[in-house]
């Protein structure tokens, strides 16, 4: 079982009808971008994106991205 850590980046953003939103991305996979109402909820998104995509590309055979810090047991992120 490995970790990997990633960057992510969450931004104000609002909705087409003016209500506030968040936008998170993570700068390393191109493909993970995803929003939520709340902060809490776009960092739940990216972080269940960012789970799939690396399940897929370990699956694929695809190398992940090396800017993602790695550890070779199961780790804990804490973000305050």
């Amino acid at each position: 079982m490995k970790s990997y850590v990633f960057k992510v980046v969450v931004e104000d953003d609002e909705h087409e009808d003016g209500r506030k939103a968040y936008h998170a991305y993570c700068p390393d996979i191109e493909e993970a971008v995803t929003w939520g109402d709340t902060k809490e909820e776009a960092l739940q998104r990216i972080n269940e994106l960012l789970q799939a995509l690396v399940e897929m590309r370990i699956e694929k055979g695809q190398k992940v991205p090396a800017a993602a810090m790695e550890f070779e047991s199961p780790a804990v992120v804490v973000t305050v």
